[in-house]
């Protein structure tokens, strides 16, 4: 048995953990409770259910119970009201418990339990809202497996084989290292400060983290306002951790250096090797070789104004076809990433170990190098390029009639921006656009009008959330935040690009060809209830059922539309959602509304397309360039390291935004803002500033000196004798408190007095059905980490 010092779930049950450990170590096996040809008690299948994730399915599980005929009925009965109530849920073709990690995960080896077993914990989290699960690593030495397991250490990422714990009182689950992702160094990332007398203190870049002492003798290079990796020097029984500094990275207040924090606190590898930038100055442009000739056919890039890489093109014209009648043929080009980037070499151990691009304001970390992605794969305008092409038939009613791959060779008739091909479609066209405004432009936007159609009939999630976009100063610092403007050129492209990934998905599904899908699952039923629960004091009903399909919701936000709470709605709509990642096996994509999906347009930034590509070429015969056998035979790895990696760049590129924002209203700190609840805990009330994008924290304990009862059903903390409350989405008036750049975190002091809560609410209340959260007292539960 393992335990883990500090572990919260281990604080919470210290006083009942000897009889809860004695309990289960007294409780009989899973094998012991199983009477052949019974159906199960809920109890002994639920654990089955943990202990076998790989056996979970309906029909594994009857075999494992020796279930037949009327026994096979029930049992089904029995899963059906497992789901209902939230207690498992049905990843794929199995049953796991909610919150269950998957079978292939990349882990962080963190710390050593009291017997010196390595802990780790999932790098990326999916939930939020609860901690993440520690995960013995099994190490052995003996090699009886096939081949020997690599050894990991303190602060290794590992990709890992995991397991359902057999022993109780300890971690979930255990794990078998499959491969070392990153030896990282057990080092600590902030920002040094100076103190007179010489060394100083190290000023934390995370929300969570706390200062650390370094003593002249142990400061190295570093000056003031350095930010610097340090490594635990010695701890003191007494006062601040101390340090000693390893690498200075560089001064903060140097331009970029806000998203250099970020780059270095997740791990993302930012610099190319040199054997990565030789071998991308030695490739040569394509050939002909295997390719057809596309370069009179008239394809036209539509990107943002400031892009640099421009990796798909489209085209629309009639369906010259006797039976296709007012139809249409919509052709996408790709960028040929594949002909240059081959399996195993530098470029391409480089770009997976990226996985994808990133994002900041101020700067692209690029998943290839300039070479490859800004010149030879960019489809750049009156230049010929490599490209794989999807040509789709669609019927006047926006039915796909049919679709074929081409690998061409393409000369772009002209670059765009969004801006520019839709002030020309507006009636403004300029001295670019308006020569090829009737023969290119207008049948694209007859296209998509055509394409539209399917996309009405098959009712995606039409969640309205607006991303806001930050505009830069020179010196790296915050001009502006707006919301851009959401244009028909804008849904022209995306459109046609899901199009183009539903062909890549139906192509390789039809030749029997592996590949890597992008799935979404349909949320959890534990998800769909809490969403019940909130939408029912609101009087919007949702549907119940395992078969839950977008338009429900999409039912549930047109009730919304227009009302005080719509934008509440859209967030708890949003949340209750799954999260999409990548995966070999299919489950459809459930935000979509489709039921076979693979990314296949954005290879230069996505290794996921890279894939996809390479999968087309061998499947289809097309030339170099294909996907290896060995390749096919670690797709599940891939998938779970590029799912993890996307998880990186989103969670960078947040904090980025969060310490832009931190810093941009430091000078503020006194001032009022109109802000919006936009998250309610046991602990608090996140405030979004909708004019900023910026969010920040109310601790509950200044709030007031009433009671406060956190009513999850309502998201809301109402005051037990005032009555008075705060709920998701209500409008406030609150002052900055505190700002902490660094961390990208800023605190606020509400000064609205709140409203009167409903009297079904207080009833709710006094019924007992609640959370009584002392506002005198700071309450244990810690914040989570930025916006959810």
């Amino acid at each position: 048995m393992s335990r883990i010092p500090g572990d919260p779930t281990e604080r919470r049950t210290k006083s009942a953990g000897k009889k809860q450990l004695r309990a289960a170590q007294a409780a009989p096996s899973v094998k012991e409770a199983i009477i052949h040809g019974a159906v199960p008690p809920r109890d002994v299948l639920m654990r089955f259910i943990a202990e076998n994730p790989q056996q979970a399915s309906k029909r594994e599980i009857a075999k494992a119970f020796g279930l037949k005929g009327e026994a096979r009925v029930e049992l089904k009965a029995l899963l059906r009201s497992l789901e209902e109530d939230g207690l498992v849920e049905k990843k794929r073709k199995s049953l796991v418990r909610p919150g269950a990690l998957p079978p292939v995960t990349v882990l962080d080896i963190t710390i050593r339990d009291i017997d010196g077993e390595l802990i780790g914990r999932p790098a990326e989290w999916l939930d939020d809202d609860g901690v993440a699960p520690a995960v013995l690593i099994r190490q052995s030495a003996t090699g009886k497996a096939k081949g020997k397991a690599p050894v990991g250490g303190l602060g290794d990422r590992v990709l890992a084989k995991i397991f359902p714990a057999k022993e109780r009182g300890g971690p979930a689950y255990t794990a078998r290292i499959i491969k070392i992702l990153d030896k990282r160094k057990d080092a600590v990332l902030g920002v040094f400060r100076s103190t007179p007398g010489g060394g100083g203190r190290l000023l934390p870049i995370d929300k969570r983290g706390e200062e650390v002492l370094v003593d002249a003798e142990f400061m190295g290079d570093a000056k003031d306002g350095d930010l610097v990796e340090v490594h635990l020097a010695r701890l003191g029984r007494y006062g601040l951790p101390r340090a000693q500094v390893q690498t200075v990275i560089g001064s903060v207040a140097s331009e970029k250096a806000i998203s250099m924090i970020a780059i270095h606190a997740h791990g993302i590898p930012h610099v190319f090797p040199e054997r990565v930038l030789q071998e991308a100055d030695a490739a040569e442009a394509a050939t002909m070789a295997h390719r057809e000739d596309w370069r009179s056919l008239p394809l036209v890039t539509i990107d943002p104004a400031d892009a640099k890489d421009h990796d798909d093109a489209v085209h629309a014209e009639p369906d010259p076809s006797p039976d296709n009648p007012g139809g249409v043929i919509v052709t996408v080009a790709i960028a040929d990433v594949s002909w240059y980037i081959r399996a195993k070499s530098a470029l391409d151990l480089e770009a997976l170990k990226r996985g994808n691009s990133v994002y900041f304001p101020d700067r692209v970390v690029p998943m290839l190098p300039e070479r490859i992605s800004n010149d030879l794969c960019s489809l750049k305008e009156g230049v010929d390029r490599p490209a794989l092409a999807v040509r789709m038939r669609f019927s006047k009613e926006g039915r796909k009639a049919g679709h074929t791959f081409h690998r061409i060779m393409m000369r772009s008739a002209a670059k765009l921006s969004y801006q520019q091909a839709q002030a020309a479609i507006d009636g403004s066209p300029d001295d670019k656009t308006g020569p090829i405004l009737e023969p290119i432009l207008r049948p694209l936007w007859e296209g998509y009008r055509i394409l539209s159609r399917g996309r009405e009939r098959r009712q995606p999630l039409e969640l309205d959330m607006p991303e806001r976009k930050i505009i830069l100063k020179p010196d790296g610092t915050v001009d502006r935040v707006f919301v851009p403007e959401r244009l028909d050129a804008h849904k022209l492209i995306e459109e046609m690009m899901i199009q183009a990934n539903v062909a890549a998905a139906e192509t390789l599904e039809q030749k029997r060809q592996a590949l890597i899908y992008r799935v979404h699952d349909q949320p959890s039923l534990a998800k769909q209830e809490s969403l019940r629960e909130f939408l029912a004091t609101l009087d919007i009903s949702l549907a119940k059922g395992g078969a839950m399909r977008a338009n429900h919701f999409n039912g549930v936000l047109a009730r919304a539309d227009g009302k005080p709470f719509e934008t509440m709605v859209n967030e708890m709509v949003l949340r209750s959602q799954s999260q999409a990642i990548y995966s070999p096996e299919n489950i459809g994509h459930f935000g979509l509304n489709l039921m076979r999906y693979a990314h296949f347009t954005s290879p230069i930034r996505r290794y996921a397309d890279l894939v996809v590509h390479r999968a087309l070429v061998s499947a289809l015969g097309l030339g170099e360039g294909g996907l290896t056998p060995q390749e096919e035979g670690v797709l599940d790895d891939i998938a779970a390291e590029i799912s993890t990696f996307e998880r990186r760049a989103m969670a960078a590129e947040r904090d980025t935004v969060d310490r832009l924002i931190a810093h941009h209203l430091s000078g503020r700190v006194g001032e009022e803002f109109d802000g919006r609840v936009s998250g309610v805990i046991k602990a608090g009330l996140f405030v979004t500033l909708p004019a900023y994008g910026a969010d920040g924290f109310i601790p509950i304990s200044t709030l007031g000196r009433d009671y406060f009862i956190y009513d999850e059903a309502h998201q809301a903390l109402s005051g037990e004798k005032t009555g008075l409350g705060y709920r998701l989405g209500d409008p406030v008036r609150v002052k900055l408190a505190e700002a902490v750049p660094l961390a990208g975190a800023l605190r606020f002091e509400m000064l609205s007095e709140g409203r009167k809560m409903p009297t079904a609410m207080r009833s709710f209340h006094k019924a007992g059905r609640r959370d009584r959260v002392n506002a005198g007292k700071r309450p244990g539960t810690r914040p989570p980490r930025g916006r959810r």
